[in-house]
């Protein structure tokens, strides 16, 4: 099993690119079934889960080639309606493809999500999606199917701003006869990346005083060429290394307006954050003071940089209060960080951490995707070796992490 090996106390300086979106790539690989034909993804990160997205395309009939960074997906010839929990069971945004089997081949037999273990991540606002659009739902032997009946536009109120669900029910209205309006669904830059590439395939989706309102399409969607925008938890992540190291670093392709949660936080502790004509730059000395976050549905403070953030936190200058909102298990690299010294107390969906002078190498492991990157950046800054096990979680979401972070001068190698 391999792992990271990181000599820490080493500043990151240079510039980076940042890779395409994981969170906008695997629900466009997923709408290209909707369209038969040829799609070509530019800028697709090489990382797990979109490995694990290719399986389940070609399950369902799609001939799919991977090559660089681009994906060549033929969906002429997809004709099967099952995927199996084999390849489900690695990761939650499998079952996106239930809303584009519906779509194109009306009918979807879908094993129950699987994914990180960081809480409870019902389905059950994607199921009532779809039956307020008319899919008839039943539920047997650990899959969910799902019938095409006589799909009809309607008013759906999600109880909560879940991404996934936004997604699954935005595949499935674009089929569906009249107009469908969204109402508190999500608005996560991955979901109008969504719209965005739908729209281009001949859909007509427009979001009004923050409703989602898709539009009766006339004709059949049509395959395209695209390429996907730049990962801003990819570059979130990056910043924050930049800052627990007392860095330098010019972030190629980070957009301002998509982190600016994170941004307005890393100013108010005193680190310096500009744009650039590229870019973002972080530029620190290592010194800056603790804040307190709160996780929110965007604009919000994402909860996939919480984790990140708390390892910058633990060597800030006071006391900071971190409430997750969002997933209740996300707090799973705690420990690990108490491992290398951090002092951080858990308080029911919050955590209580008080800064230190020094974090220590340790033997750690990873629990998920983001809190394991967490703990490669508390290694960067820690005094001494640290050893991260389990990095395959890293990898669904990172791609080529410890390569990006040598180029910058960290001391990280894969073993």
């Amino acid at each position: 099993m391999e792992k990271f090996i990181i000599d820490g106390g080493r500043r990151l300086e240079g510039e980076v690119e940042i890779s395409g979106s994981k969170n906008a790539c695997l629900p466009i690989m997923a709408a290209t079934l909707l369209a038969s034909g040829k799609h070509l993804i530019h800028k697709v990160p090489k990382l797990g889960d979109v490995y694990t997205m290719i399986k389940i395309l070609r399950v369902v009939g799609a001939k799919v080639e991977f090559e660089g960074n681009t994906l060549s997906i033929d969906t002429t010839e997809v004709n099967n309606s099952k995927v199996p929990y084999e390849v489900v069971s690695k990761m939650r945004a499998s079952f996106l493809v239930t809303g584009a089997l519906v779509g194109r081949l009306g009918e979807a037999h879908v094993s129950r999500p699987g994914g990180c273990a960081i809480g409870p991540r019902p389905i059950d606002e994607h199921l009532h999606g779809f039956e307020m659009l008319g899919v008839k739902i039943k539920e047997e032997h650990g899959y969910i199917n799902a019938y095409r009946n006589s799909l009809k536009g309607t008013e759906i109120h999600l109880n909560e701003q879940s991404v996934t669900a936004t997604e699954n029910i935005l595949l499935v209205s674009v089929t569906t006869k009249g107009e469908t309006h969204i109402i508190n669904g999500a608005r996560e830059p991955h979901i109008s990346e969504l719209i965005n590439f739908l729209n281009l395939a001949g859909a007509n989706i427009e979001i009004e005083n923050d409703i989602i309102i898709v539009h009766e399409t006339s004709n059949s969607l049509h395959s395209l060429e695209y390429e996907i925008s730049t990962d801003y938890i990819e570059a979130g992540t990056l910043m924050i290394g930049t800052a627990i190291t007392g860095g330098n670093v010019n972030l190629i392709g980070a957009k301002w307006e998509d982190s600016i949660a994170l941004i307005t936080n890393l100013q108010e502790m005193g680190i310096e954050v500009e744009k650039t004509n590229n870019g973002v730059r972080v530029k620190t000395n290592g010194k800056y003071n603790a804040c307190s976050i709160k996780t929110a549905p965007y604009p919000g403070f994402p909860t996939d940089i919480q984790p990140q953030l708390t390892s910058l936190l633990a060597l800030a200058d006071g006391t900071s209060v971190v409430t997750e909102t969002m997933f209740e298990q996300r707090f799973n690299h705690i420990p690990e960080l108490i491992r290398m010294g951090a002092q951080v107390t858990t308080d029911g969906r919050s955590v209580v951490i008080n800064g230190v002078d020094e974090l220590s190498g340790a033997q750690v492991m990873a629990s998920d995707i983001r809190g394991g990157v967490a703990i490669v950046l508390a290694g960067l800054a820690a005094k001494g070796k640290t050893e991260i096990s389990r990095i395959y979680h890293i990898d669904r979401g990172y791609e080529g992490i410890e390569t990006k972070l040598e180029s910058l001068g960290a001391n990280i190698k894969r073993v």
